[in-house]
């Protein structure tokens, strides 16, 4: 299928990005889609604690509606829905479950599954916690988007029925991430909330080195940490970032440190979207490890990866100074390349004919090959085979 697609996104939110990375990501994707030619319609549920907090609450491309509840939505939107060519339903939407039931019942094209939060999403459902997805519906969506990419894709696919598992990872503005030429105020710095999974290695890799090199300067931005936890002196905490600072926060450091959640960790390939906004901004990232980390990033050259105390005060102490900013460049380089909001939305559009010209064709003997080629991991994704 050719020419403009319609596509309806039933997403956590789009207006608000307080206590949420979702905004962030649906507001790169669905700008970039609407530059392209599609037709995109954004419908959000009107909740207390985004409308109390909304910083673009008339996104300005697209078009965008709040609604109440299960009802107004039906009432209001289900011509929408049945007429588009692709409906994403997102992660952690209220009432997700009844929303993707209602979706894929509705819709008479292609659906997919929007999963921004894979690892979280995968450990509830071993809970059997389906606040806003369930295995059965899995099975109903045509295809899954994945934040995580690797074996996570063939264990959506085998262990819960998804027609086919895509990669469809995190992305970065390069409109708002971008090189400040400017002098460091520190030399090490981390952005996160607070989590008992992150501390330790938090710990480990830039509490510890800034204890044990009292000159160099350490900074630790973001909220909810305990007043328990215990500061070396030459740390300075950052309570609250908006966004808009994040990009000067970046570049007012000579390296910066990734720590990934550990649900990620268990998954693999599942990058998070500061690193790709770290890199956006030419800063050397140290990171935490991980299986799939090598895949984004060419260890030792775009990133460097830090196990103990000693690895990190290596990085910042002996790393040459034409190294450093070398290693910044060629990691814009490559986010540049791969990781934008206008990638994303290329792929996205890829998805989307690819699952519609599967919808189209008639049933053949070689349909079953196809599927299990795609189950087994022989087959590439729709973007794969593009390139």
């Amino acid at each position: 299928m050719d020419g403009p697609l319609q596509i309806v996104f039933l997403g956590l939110s789009i207006t608000s990005s307080w206590g949420n990375g979702h905004a962030t990501t649906y507001r790169g994707l669905v700008r970039e889609l609407v530059r392209r030619g599609h037709e995109v319609l954004f419908l959000e549920r009107d909740v207390p604690w985004y409308a109390e907090n909304r910083d673009l609450p008339h996104p300005p491309y697209g078009r965008t509606e709040l609604y109440g509840g299960l009802e107004e939505l039906r009432e209001r939107f289900t011509p929408a829905v049945r007429d588009a060519d692709l409906v994403v339903v997102g992660s952690y939407v209220p009432d997700g479950v009844a929303v993707g039931e209602w979706a894929t019942a509705t819709a008479r094209s292609a659906t997919a599954f929007y999963d921004i939060d894979t690892p979280v999403t995968l450990a509830k459902l071993e809970r059997g916690d389906y606040e806003y997805l369930s295995p059965a519906l899995i099975s109903r969506y045509d295809a899954y988007l994945s934040f995580s990419g690797g074996p996570t894709l063939r264990r959506l696919e085998r262990q819960y029925g998804a027609p086919v598992a895509w990669p469809f990872y995190c992305s970065f503005d390069p409109e708002l991430y971008y090189p400040e030429p400017r002098e460091p105020r520190w030399d090490l710095g981390y952005m996160g909330t607070y989590s008992d999974d992150r501390q330790p290695p938090l710990d480990r890799l830039l509490s510890e080195p800034a204890r044990r090199w009292p000159e160099g300067r350490f900074v630790v931005a973001g909220p909810q940490y305990p007043e328990t936890v215990r500061w070396p002196d030459n740390v300075e905490r950052v309570e609250h970032l908006p966004p808009a600072a994040h990009r000067e926060f970046y570049n007012a450091q000579r390296f910066t440190l990734n720590i990934t959640r550990a649900d990620m960790v268990r998954a693999g390939y599942s990058p998070s979207v500061r690193l790709f906004e770290a890199a956006a901004c030419a800063v050397p990232i140290i990171s935490d490890a991980w299986e799939g980390l090598d895949t984004f990033f060419t260890l030792g050259r775009e990133i460097l990866v830090a196990h103990t105390p000693e690895d990190t005060l290596c990085c910042l102490r002996e790393t040459p100074e034409e190294e450093r900013l070398a290693l910044g460049r060629r990691a814009r380089e490559r986010v540049l390349t791969a990781h934008t909001a206008g990638r994303r939305a290329e792929e996205l559009e890829g998805y989307a004919r690819t699952l519609l010209e599967r919808r189209a064709r008639p049933a053949r003997t070689s349909d079953a090959g196809d599927a299990e080629a795609v189950l087994s991991g022989a087959a590439r994704t729709p973007v794969e085979a593009a390139q």
